[in-house]
């Protein structure tokens, strides 16, 4: 199976930045694994029921969301964020 790309969108990318070093670092495993799998069975990852072809991620109480361009082979984080909030609009 190829590796898959993974980027960030602006805002992601500025969720991520302002987490604790400690999540941080798992978050960047995690992405290490979507990068080689995107459905991985290693990570805790659902189908997100109310956004059309959306991922999740669960890491401990943080998210990550994120969708799958298999055509580019791209993998794009959407959001960061604690559980309560990640979900919010």
């Amino acid at each position: 199976m190829p590796l898959y790309k993974v980027e960030l969108i602006r805002s992601a990318r500025k969720e991520f930045e302002v987490l604790p070093l400690k999540i941080r670092s798992k978050i960047i495993d995690a992405l290490s694994l979507l990068a080689r799998n995107p459905n991985s069975n290693l990570l805790n990852i659902k189908k997100m029921h109310d956004k059309h072809d959306l991922y999740r991620v669960r890491i401990g109480d943080y998210r990550v969301v994120y969708e799958i361009r298999k055509q580019h082979l791209v993998v794009l984080v959407i959001k960061i964020g604690h559980r309560s909030d990640v979900y919010r609009r």
